[in-house]
C-alpha cells in the first residue's frame, strides 16, 4: 500500500497527470513489487514563484518525488532501481527536451508497520492476521 506524492513545477495538463500515475504505479509494481491496486499516487502544482533552489525561484521543470513503503519490505538494490527509473520517468514527461532542475528529487521514506495503516488496520496487524498460527514467531512474509 505504497503513497506517492509527487510536487511538480511548472503546472501540466490533466492527461500528464494521469500518465505520471500510471507510469508511477507501473514502477512500483515493478521494482519495489508493490501491488497497483492499493496504490495512491497524490500529484500537487507547486508555482515556480513558491519553488526556490538556492533560494532562487525555479525556472525549469522541477519534480519532488516522495513514496512510502513498509519498513523492512525492500532491500537497498529494489529502492535505488526505483529512485533510478522514477527519475527517468519525470526526466522524460516533465523535461520536455530540458533537464529537469538539479535539485529535483526522489525519496523512498520506509515507515514501521505499526505507524501507518491500510482499510483502518495497521500494516503491522494486516501482516500478522495474513501469518498462519503455526508461523508465527518465524519469518514474515513479503508485505506489499
Amino acid at each position: 500500500m505504497p503513497t506517492l506524492n509527487l510536487k511538480i513545477s511548472p503546472l501540466q495538463n490533466p492527461s500528464r497527470y494521469r500518465s505520471l500515475a500510471a507510469a508511477l504505479t507501473r514502477l512500483t509494481a515493478l521494482h519495489l513489487d508493490k501491488r497497483p491496486e492499493v496504490t495512491a499516487v497524490m500529484i500537487d502544482d507547486v508555482p515556480a514563484a513558491r519553488w526556490h533552489i538556492g533560494g532562487t525561484d525555479v525556472t525549469g521543470p522541477t519534480a519532488f518525488l516522495e513514496v512510502s513503503i513498509t519498513a523492512g519490505t525492500n532491500t537497498p538494490r529494489e529502492k535505488a532501481a526505483f529512485i533510478a527509473a522514477a527519475f527517468d520517468e519525470l526526466q522524460n514527461q516533465l523535461g520536455l527536451g530540458q533537464p529537469l532542475a538539479s535539485a529535483s528529487y526522489v525519496i523512498v521514506r520506509e515507515v514501521p508497520a505499526g505507524d501507518w495503516g491500510y482499510g483502518g488496520q495497521t500494516q503491522a496487524a494486516r501482516r500478522q492476521a495474513r501469518v498462519p498460527p503455526e508461523q508465527i514467531g518465524s519469518e514474515v512474509p513479503h508485505a506489499s
